[in-house]
C-alpha cells in the first residue's frame, strides 16, 4: 500500500460502488465544509491497473474534492483483492455517530481552544445559532449531563427550561430531585422547579432608554425559531415598570390606564360598554398591562348617557305548570360575538352610506326602509332626534323644501346613517338595516374578524369550520386552533359568514310574513281622554276583548318599548279605566 498525492480528476469511478443513491445536499455541504476547514481526514483508497487508478472506496470524498476545486489529494494505492467490495460496504455501515452529550461538550471544547463560533459553524456546516445552542447545552450541570448521556433524555421543552436556568439553580434543583440508583428522572418536576415566567422583547413597547433605565438584560431563547425576535427577560417587575413608564409618556388624550383582574382582563369603569369598531369622538381608549406576560392591551369603550327609566309594566302570575327548562348548550356564536357582529355591521353600513354610489331610486327605498326600522318611533323622541331635526332644518330653510339635489342626497345619507343600526339592543333596526346594507354593498366595509376577541366567542365546531375555510387543520386545543386561524388570516380581512348583510332563507321567509295589527297597541290610559271616547270604549270594550287575536310568541324578536308586549305569549294587561266605568255606571242608574 502506497500513499500518493494525485489529481482527484484522474481517478476512475468504481463500477461496483455499493452507494448508488447519493446523500442529500445538506450532507454533501457538511462534508465540503469540513474538507475546506481541516482537509480530508481519511484518504480514499484506489487500485492500480495498467497505469490507471480506480477508486476502491471513498468515492464521495473524491467527488467533494473535485466539487470544491482541490488540485490534489492524498490517495492510498493498493493492489486489488477480493475483500475490496466488503471494505466499501463496511465503511458506510460500520460507523457510530457521536453521542449527543459528547457533541455538546466537543463544541464547547473547540470554543475553549480559540475556535470562534463562526469558524466552528463553517467547518461543520451548522448555523451559528445552533452552535450557540449546543454550547448552552454543554454548560448544563454535569450530573444532569451524565444522566442524559446514560440515555435518560428529557423532552425538548423540559431541556429548554433546564438549559436556560442559571447553573447554581440547576445544581440546587438536581440535589432536590436527584433520582435513586436505577430510576429515571422526573424531568417535568425538575423543569417545573426551574421554570420562570419570560417577558419577551417582542412584546415590549418601551425602547432602549427605558430598558437601560430599569436595568433589563435580554437573553436569547436559542430553542425558538431563528427568524423571530426571541429575546426575553425573567425580571418581570422591571419589564412591567418599563411598560408603565412608556405608557405614561405616550398616553393619548382620550387614553386611560386600566387595572387588570386576576384573569388578565381589563377592568372597565362602571357602566362602560366596550366597542369593537374604530374609536369615535367621546370614546375612551383603555390600556392595561397584563402581569402574566407584561403585554399592553387596548380596549375602546364608551360610557353611555343616562337613560330615562323605562315605564314599569304590570305582570301576570306565571303558569304553575311550566315546561321544564331545557339544558343550555353553548351557541355557535355567543351574545358577545353577536354584539361584535352588530357593531361591525353598523360601522360598515354607515361607511357605505358615506362613500358608496347610491342612485336616487335606491335612496328613496332606503328611506322607506329606515322609517320602518325597529328602532324608529314617530311618536317619541329617540336617540339622535336632535341630529335628525338639524338635518331636516338643513333642507327646509325658510320653511320650504330645498330643491338642491346634492344637498338632499347628503341629508338623506346622513339620515340613514343616523337611523339604521345593526347593534344589539333597543337601537337595533332589525332586518331593514341588513337589507339596506346588502343593497349598497356594505360587506366591503366590514372589519377584520380574525381576532382573539371575536373568535373566542365561537364554539369549537364553529372555530373548526372557520379553520376549514382557511385550510387550517383543527388542533387538539381550541385556543391553538384559534391562534392558527389568526396567523393564517394575518395580513388579510376575514369576514365570518354570519356577519354578511345578505339575509338567509329563513330570514327572508320571516321577512315575507304578513304583518299583524293588534287593537291593544293603540289604547291609551291617559286620564285626560275625551269623555265621549271613554264611553265609547266602555261600550265596546267587551267586544274588543273577545275578538282580539292571540299574538304569536317572539314575533320578530321585537324589543322596543312600544312593542314590548309582543314578546309575551299572552295578551297584555290593559289598565282598567276606573273613572270611565264609574261614570258609565252612574248614567245607567
Amino acid at each position: 500500500m502506497e500513499l500518493r498525492r494525485v489529481d482527484p480528476r484522474m481517478l476512475k469511478a468504481n463500477a461496483h460502488n455499493p452507494r448508488k443513491i447519493q446523500p442529500g445536499e445538506l450532507s454533501d455541504a457538511a462534508l465540503a465544509a469540513s474538507v475546506k476547514a481541516v482537509g480530508i481526514l481519511q484518504p480514499p483508497a484506489a487500485t492500480e491497473k495498467n497505469g490507471e487508478l480506480t477508486i476502491a472506496y471513498g468515492a464521495r470524498r473524491v467527488r467533494i474534492a473535485i466539487q470544491i476545486g482541490l488540485p490534489e489529494i492524498d490517495v492510498l494505492v493498493k493492489d486489488p483483492d477480493e475483500s475490496d467490495q466488503m471494505r466499501a460496504v463496511s465503511e458506510n455501515v460500520v460507523r457510530a455517530p457521536m453521542a449527543t452529550v459528547d457533541l455538546w461538550r466537543s463544541i464547547e471544547s473547540l470554543a475553549s481552544e480559540n475556535w470562534t463560533e463562526e469558524a466552528i459553524a463553517s467547518a461543520l456546516a451548522i448555523p451559528v445559532r445552533q452552535i450557540r445552542k449546543l454550547r448552552l447545552l454543554a454548560t448544563v450541570h454535569p450530573a444532569i449531563l451524565d444522566q442524559i448521556g446514560a440515555g435518560d433524555m428529557p423532552k425538548e421543552q423540559e431541556l429548554r427550561t433546564i438549559a436556560s436556568a442559571p447553573r447554581d439553580d440547576q445544581a440546587a434543583v438536581w440535589k432536590q430531585f436527584k433520582p435513586k440508583k436505577g430510576e429515571g428522572v422526573l424531568w417535568w418536576r425538575l423543569s417545573q422547579a426551574l421554570d420562570k415566567t419570560r417577558f419577551f422583547a417582542k412584546d415590549a413597547k418601551f425602547g432602549e432608554d427605558e430598558r437601560a433605565a430599569f436595568g433589563i438584560v435580554w437573553q436569547e431563547d436559542l430553542f425558538a425559531e431563528g427568524d423571530e425576535d426571541n429575546r426575553f427577560t425573567v425580571d418581570g417587575d422591571a419589564f412591567v415598570s418599563a411598560q408603565r413608564a412608556w405608557l405614561d409618556a405616550h398616553m393619548p388624550k382620550n387614553g386611560v390606564l386600566l387595572d387588570v383582574d386576576e384573569y388578565g382582563r381589563e377592568k372597565l369603569p362602571p357602566k362602560a360598554q366596550p366597542t369593537w369598531t374604530k374609536p369615535k369622538k367621546g370614546d375612551k381608549i383603555g390600556f392595561g398591562i397584563r402581569l402574566r406576560d407584561g403585554t399592553i392591551h387596548e380596549v375602546v369603550f364608551r360610557i353611555p348617557e343616562p337613560e330615562a327609566k323605562k315605564r314599569e309594566t304590570r305582570s301576570t302570575d306565571g303558569d304553575s305548570n311550566e315546561a321544564p327548562t331545557p339544558k343550555k348548550t353553548r351557541p355557535q356564536i355567543t351574545h358577545k360575538g353577536d354584539e361584535i357582529i352588530g357593531a361591525l355591521r353598523t360601522e360598515a353600513l354607515v361607511k357605505s352610506l358615506e362613500v358608496n354610489a347610491v342612485d336616487d331610486a335606491t335612496l328613496i327605498g332606503l328611506l322607506i326602509l329606515a322609517l320602518n326600522a325597529r328602532n324608529v318611533s314617530i311618536q317619541t323622541h329617540g336617540a339622535g332626534h336632535a341630529t335628525r331635526t338639524k338635518l331636516v332644518q338643513s333642507i327646509t330653510e325658510g320653511g320650504r323644501l330645498s330643491h338642491d339635489v346634492e344637498r338632499l342626497r347628503v341629508a338623506a345619507r346622513q339620515t340613514l346613517a343616523n337611523v339604521l343600526s345593526c347593534s344589539l339592543g333597543h337601537g337595533d333596526s332589525g332586518l331593514p338595516a341588513r337589507i339596506a346594507g346588502d343593497a349598497i354593498g356594505a360587506d366591503a366595509h366590514l372589519g377584520n374578524m380574525a381576532t382573539e376577541e371575536f373568535l373566542s366567542c365561537l364554539s369549537k365546531t364553529a372555530i373548526e369550520r372557520v379553520g376549514s375555510s382557511l385550510n387550517v387543520l383543527p388542533r387538539q386545543r381550541v385556543k391553538d386552533t384559534r391562534a392558527a386561524v389568526i396567523a393564517e388570516a394575518a395580513g388579510s380581512t376575514y369576514i365570518h359568514p354570519a356577519a354578511l348583510f345578505a339575509l338567509s332563507q329563513a330570514e327572508i321567509a320571516h321577512h315575507s310574513e304578513a304583518p299583524r295589527d293588534y287593537p291593544w297597541a293603540y289604547r291609551h290610559t291617559d286620564d285626560a281622554l275625551d269623555e265621549t271616547t271613554e264611553e265609547a270604549d266602555g261600550a265596546t270594550g267587551a267586544e274588543d276583548d273577545s275578538i282580539g287575536p292571540e299574538p304569536e310568541a317572539d314575533l320578530d324578536n321585537l324589543n322596543s318599548d312600544e312593542n314590548a308586549h309582543l314578546d309575551d305569549e299572552r295578551p297584555p294587561i290593559v289598565q282598567e279605566r276606573t273613572r270611565a266605568r264609574r261614570r258609565h255606571a252612574a248614567a245607567v242608574e
